[in-house]
């Protein structure tokens, strides 16, 4: 893992992991604290999409393109702007994850890795979400873990979780 000289020649990253991971609450703290912008992709999936998953019917490669799409194309953006981002994001085939790269030299994976059972817990447990904890085991079937990434395990506290990135990213204020 190579370390980032400064801020401003960070990212953008990619927080990445199964549903219920912690990816949300993981890339929106990391923007707060690193003074960055916070996506969520599940804020860009279409209609369609979400009310496939709430069925508990997993989405398929040709429902994820243009979603995938979107989120370089939001990634690409900010990047011009000069925007250092934190996008929470499934991102779970390398597939996926070239997708969001393209034309992205920088894009960093932070992937976020964790015991079936625990995450399955802590899906039952939130309230409101469209993702059914029946998707889970698709989520993992469908996972091949990220080569190159910064790799942090969901057993920790949130606060160590999130400090450990900061340190290795060289992104602490």
């Amino acid at each position: 893992m190579s370390e980032i000289a400064s801020p401003q020649s960070a990212g953008p990253f990619v927080v990445m992991g199964v549903s219920g991971c912690g990816k949300s609450t993981v890339a929106e703290m990391l923007a707060s604290l690193a003074g960055g912008v916070f996506l969520d992709a599940d804020d860009f999936h279409p209609a369609e999409n979400k009310a496939k998953m709430a069925a508990s019917i997993p989405l398929t490669d040709e429902d994820r393109w243009p979603w995938l799409d979107t989120l370089n194309q939001a990634l690409k953006a900010r990047a011009a702007d000069g925007q250092l981002v934190f996008l929470a994001c499934s991102a779970l085939r390398e597939i996926y994850r070239s997708r969001l790269s393209v034309s992205l030299p920088e894009l960093r994976f932070i992937y976020l890795k964790g015991r079936k059972e625990l995450i399955l817990e802590r899906m039952r447990a939130r309230e409101g979400h469209f993702m059914p904890s029946a998707l889970l085991a698709s989520q993992f079937a469908t996972l091949e873990e990220p080569a190159g990434a910064i790799v942090v395990s969901i057993e920790k506290p949130l606060d160590e979780m999130v400090g450990e990135i900061l340190a290795v990213t060289n992104l602490l204020k």
